[in-house]
């Protein structure tokens, strides 16, 4: 298990040089300046060349991207054009929100997933079966704004039962917190519920048609002992797996969500920095969500072994 561990933290090095080098190069190549950004409307040629050579975008693009990864290796992500704050400092100060609001998501989608997968399974073909399949279907196809859109609608405007936007940090109190969070997670977690829903239930039904199944029921097994028992673990690497698959879908909600909601975390961040052009805030980001990728499925990996003794590396 070690070496597994160690070979795929190696093997984690070229993935994000690769990520590194991707997006230095759209960055530097798409259309737009930050330096005019950063000089206003009215600034004069002269003004923009000497920001321009401030902030070393009148070097080639080689060398701005060996002087870049040089310092990166060093542990210095950047700083931030515009505020001039180093990008990790902006990063721990907004990964609370994100955090926060990933977690709260991820509970609820497996506490709500994995047992409308179950039931569906269990009532293949019935009309439970054919609910969940419809919430599953209408959760891929109803984009996370029009849903936090929504929720925002019925919720806090028609009901008056949440604040629209914001967020609250845990020193300010656990139901504050949550309170805050609750619309957020929920608009979240609609295409997370539906994809481990699907997956739970197709991955039951295939183990409810094997051998040890019928034997566990010959024996006396009551139907909740063979489901939970027996068929949920058995069904437990796909759902692993698509757990995994889905933290991407998870990373790229939190930005629109956020937005939404008016988070202050790393999504509202992301966006902030793409309308200002600031490229030392963009790349440190996008390593950083890079990174939590691998590590995810990194620990994805390693969980197979609790799920099906048979699988070693």
């Amino acid at each position: 298990m070690l070496a597994f561990i160690l070979r795929r933290l190696l093997a984690t090095i070229p993935v994000l040089v690769l990520v590194a080098v991707v997006v230095f190069a759209i960055l530097r190549l798409s259309p737009g300046d930050p330096a005019v950004i950063m000089a206003g409307d009215g600034a004069t040629p002269e003004r923009i060349d000497q920001i321009r050579q401030v902030m070393g975008l009148d070097q080639p693009l080689l060398k701005q991207f060996f002087l870049w990864a040089g310092r990166l290796v060093q542990g210095d992500i950047g700083t931030s054009l515009m505020s001039g704050v180093p990008v990790r400092q902006l990063i721990s100060q907004r990964l609370e929100p994100s955090l926060s609001l990933a977690l709260l998501t991820l509970v609820f989608t497996l506490v709500v997933a994995i047992p409308l997968g179950i039931l569906a399974a269990w009532r293949q073909g019935r009309l439970l079966d054919r609910i969940v399949m419809g919430f599953s279907v209408l959760g891929f196809s109803v984009p996370v704004f029009v849903t936090g859109y929504l929720l925002i609608w019925a919720f806090a405007i028609e009901l008056d039962w949440f604040k629209i936007q914001g967020y609250t940090p845990l020193s300010g109190g656990f139901w504050p917190f949550l309170h805050r969070l609750i619309l957020p997670s929920l608009a979240l977690s609609t295409i997370y519920v539906a994809l481990i829903a699907r997956i739970t239930r197709t991955s039951v039904i295939e183990v409810m048609g094997e051998d040890f199944i019928r034997t566990a029921r010959a024996k006396g097994l009551g139907e909740t002992g063979v489901l939970l028992g027996h068929a949920l673990r058995n069904a437990a690497v796909p759902i692993a797996t698509v757990v995994g698959v889905g933290i991407a879908l998870l990373i790229s909600g939190v930005v629109v969500t956020e937005s939404v909601f008016n988070i202050p975390g790393l999504g509202r961040l992301v966006v902030e920095a793409v309308l200002a052009r600031d490229y030392p805030v963009i790349q440190g980001l996008t390593l950083f969500f890079a990174f939590v990728y691998v590590f995810i499925n990194l620990v994805v990996d390693c969980a197979y072994t609790l799920f099906d003794p048979r699988i070693r590396y």
